[in-house]
This record gives C-alpha cells, structure tokens and sequence, in this order.
C-alpha cells in the first residue's frame, strides 16, 4: 500500500488533478477532508503549519510536500512522466504553466459567477486556442501534449477541461482535437476506473455557494 495522503477540502478543486496522476499511475492514496469553515476560521491548527498557510498538502510517507503544482512535478518526476529530455520538461512545464493561467481565470470567474459568466464564455475561444494547437503540433493531435507518453502536464488539462464542460458543455464543440483528447486520456483503463467511482462522483468539483 502506498503512503499517500492527500489533504484538502471536501471537494475536487486543486487536490483533483492529484488524484487523476496517482490514480492512472496505479497507486493508492487515503484522502483526509478538513472543512472549510474550519479553516477559514483559524480553527484549524494544520493552516499554521502549512508552508504557504494552503491546501493542498500531500504526505508521502515522512515527506510532506504544499503547492498543488509542486506535488505534480514531484510525482511527475517520481513516476517518470515529467518529460524523456530536458527539452521535453520544459515544454511540459510550459503547458503546466498555461493550464494554471487558465485556472486562475476560471478560478475568478466562478466567485463573480453571474457577472462573470457571460464574458468569460465569449473569451473562452482564445484561452482554448492554445491547447488545441499544442495538440496538433505533437502527431496531429492524437497522443498527448508532449511526446510519446502522458505527462503530469496531461492530468492538469484533463482536469480543467472537466471543470470547463462542467459549465459549459458546448465549450470544446469547436476544438475536435481536445475533444478526442479528452475521450482519448480518459479511456486509459486505471484512469478510467476511477472517473466513473462513487470517490471521485461524490466529491463537488467546486465549493458549493
């Protein structure tokens, strides 16, 4: 059994990706929920020790890791799937990158929700744009980001894209390479298995308002 866990709140938000990467790689992990309220109310005494005062924390065995995007390339690189090159990790760091710009983004949008909704669905062309160029520009779009094999950059895309056609279903119905990207990484049997769990099911991919 593997000595993970994975501490966040009682949602999807940025623990999801996590649990995406450690499940299609086969490894097992034991998920502790704090509540919100909790936290945000200082009663919780993990919130003085966690390095940025933030969530997610991953402990692997005695290592004890913050920052979602940091525990990606730490099991990035544990699994090797952050890149067969110099060259190919930069582009992975790169994509990684973006896909963290646009969750900002979303991230923005969600709190303004009504105000923000109609706008951020007009722009979301251009954001988009970008990742379905980088698909074609790897074997015309029919592996992954980068080269021959799935990333840690994979599973973060993967998980923003779920959250964008969470809102807005029709949102890809312009871009066919990430919509065959989408079916394509989620098809991969491990990965597959869990999508379709009552764990990963039940668990809101936002904080309900």
């Amino acid at each position: 059994m593997s000595g993970y866990v994975i501490t966040y709140f009682p949602l999807r938000g940025r623990s999801e990706v996590i649990r995406l990467l450690l499940a299609d790689q086969g490894a097992s992990w034991t998920d502790e929920d704090v509540p919100m309220a909790d936290w945000f109310a200082g009663k919780c005494d993990l919130k003085k020790e966690a390095v940025f005062g933030q969530l997610p924390q991953l402990k692997d065995g005695d290592f004890v890791l913050y920052q979602s995007n940091s525990i990606l390339r730490y099991l990035g690189r544990k699994y090797g799937i952050a890149g067969c090159s110099i060259e190919e990790s930069a582009l992975i760091d790169m994509v990684n990158d973006g896909v963290e710009d646009l969750r900002i983004k979303f991230s923005r949008m969600y709190y303004e929700f009504e105000t923000a909704k109609e706008k951020y669905e007009k722009d979301l062309p251009n954001h988009l744009s970008p990742f379905e160029k980088i698909l074609s520009q790897n074997d015309k779009g029919t592996k992954y980001v980068v080269g021959e094999k799935i990333s840690y950059a994979d599973y973060s895309l993967l998980d923003l894209l779920h959250g964008h056609l969470h809102f807005f279903p029709a949102c890809l119905s312009s871009f066919p390479l990430l919509t065959a990207y989408i079916d394509r990484v989620s098809s991969r049997p491990k990965l597959s298995e869990y999508l379709k769990s009552d764990a990963r099911n039940n668990r809101p991919i936002v904080p309900k308002k």
